[in-house]
């Protein structure tokens, strides 16, 4: 089983933008990552975002490249604060999952540490992060990153 982390691209500050719409170079990394997951054929079956501007617009160039059969939707609880163990129950196959920080964060310390709090990845907006899961749990399998940090 796989799925996709996606930490929404960056945003405009909150005073010049209070629904924190993409910048365009918010826009252009994630659109390059997005480019970069469909040449490698990367599968997802639907894309399940917050419903916030930023990862609404995120799921959307995303979906422009990886066309899932089941499109994007709004998901609940993929808010920054949100308890991150109703998802990591409830995870299906192939899913990708755009959203915010520390909630992504937190789901993948879970999988993969089984501590919401013992990290095991930095994120950054527009990267996308690929869990498996094989019999012995969740691992990372890959990472695109627009930045070498």
């Amino acid at each position: 089983m796989q799925i996709y982390l996606v930490q929404h691209g960056k945003s405009k500050p909150k005073e010049e933008d209070p629904r924190k719409s993409l910048t365009s170079e918010g826009e252009d990394e994630v659109r390059r990552m997005a480019q970069t997951a469909g040449a490698y054929k990367v599968q997802t079956s639907v894309i399940i975002h917050s419903g916030k501007k930023r990862s609404t617009r995120t799921a959307e160039i995303i979906a422009d490249f990886l066309r899932p059969a089941q499109g994007t939707q709004t998901g609940e609880n993929l808010n920054p604060l949100d308890d991150v163990l109703p998802w990591a129950q409830k995870i299906e196959d192939r899913i990708m999952l755009v959203g915010h920080l520390p909630f992504l964060e937190r789901l993948a310390n879970l999988l993969v540490a089984e501590d919401p709090e013992k990290r095991v990845i930095k994120f950054q907006n527009g990267a996308i992060i690929c869990l498996e899961k094989e019999d012995q749990g969740w691992h990372i399998k890959w990472c695109l990153m627009p930045r070498i940090e």
